[in-house]
């Protein structure tokens, strides 16, 4: 099971020089792969808790490229009814190929309804769009294996009802998103996906949270470990941890987060 990192791409204490070590850190304790979040009209309800500045995913997954050598990059997630899916089919398959490790293309439906007014996209719609898109992304992706290419994989993102539908339908695996082992363990038994990639939280406590409502990678650096090891008995390909919590004032503490991994990492390999 390959391990992932969600790294801050937003907030007042990021900027190009802190992005450089949120790459350098992830891949210098040997995560496999480093995702950014999307959002593209910071608007009030989107800066609430992702604000500016916000750097473009395409756009900085790009120069993250060229400044590491052994990371899968991607999206988690990217919304996908704000693009047109041709537009992100060239952009996915482009940083594919400029990537030494490739790219993973994480999507979802959107939550902002503030900024798809903003970019003329309606917000009752977004369900539709994204299944449109989706199957417009497949047929790219098999025109591309016809070819003879490795189309770049779909993680769809979501634990509703429709999510669930679109990772079997569409996806290459099914990319929940901060839920309890045992919420991921019933979605797994009670219908047929393709794979399981989940980013799951990462905050770490000194003492166990007993809330049986804990989601997983909340606790104890034992209960965390713990948390992955059931998560790759249950098929986990990759689990991305995602040290963010929701203050922007957090991006401007990065060590807390950094110190937070390298425990895991440290402590996975051990188990491992």
């Amino acid at each position: 099971m390959e391990l992932g990192v969600n790294v801050p791409n937003f907030g007042p204490g990021t900027d190009p020089g802190v992005l450089r070590e949120w790459a350098q850190i992830t891949e210098g304790l040997g995560f496999d792969l480093l995702m950014v979040s999307d959002h593209v009209a910071v608007t009030p309800d989107v800066a609430e808790r992702y604000p500016e500045p916000f750097y473009e995913p395409f756009t900085t997954l790009s120069w993250l490229a060229g400044l590491t050598k052994g990371l899968r990059l991607g999206t988690t997630v990217l919304v996908l009814p704000y693009r047109h899916p041709l537009l992100v089919a060239r952009m996915a398959t482009t940083l594919d190929r400029l990537n030494d490790r490739g790219f993973v293309l994480g999507v979802g439906v959107g939550w902002a309804r503030q900024e798809f007014d903003a970019l003329g996209v309606p917000f009752t719609a977004r369900g539709r769009l994204t299944d449109e898109y989706l199957g417009t992304l497949r047929d790219v992706r098999r025109t591309e294996a016809e070819a003879g290419a490795t189309p770049v994989p779909v993680w769809v993102g979501g634990h509703s009802a429709a999510a669930l539908r679109r990772a079997a339908g569409f996806g290459d695996a099914w990319h929940p998103l901060r839920l309890s082992v045992a919420r991921m363990r019933t979605v797994l038994t009670d219908h047929a996906l393709p794979a399981f990639a989940p980013r799951i939280a990462l905050r770490l406590t000194e003492t166990p949270v007993d809330d049986p409502a804990r989601i997983a990678g909340v606790g104890t650096i034992e209960q965390v470990l713990d948390d992955l090891e059931q998560l790759r008995l249950l098929g986990a390909d990759t689990v991305v941890l995602d040290p963010y919590h929701g203050d922007p004032e957090e991006t401007r503490r990065p060590r807390t987060a950094w110190q937070a991994l390298t425990e895991v990492a440290s402590h996975w390999r051990t188990a491992s």
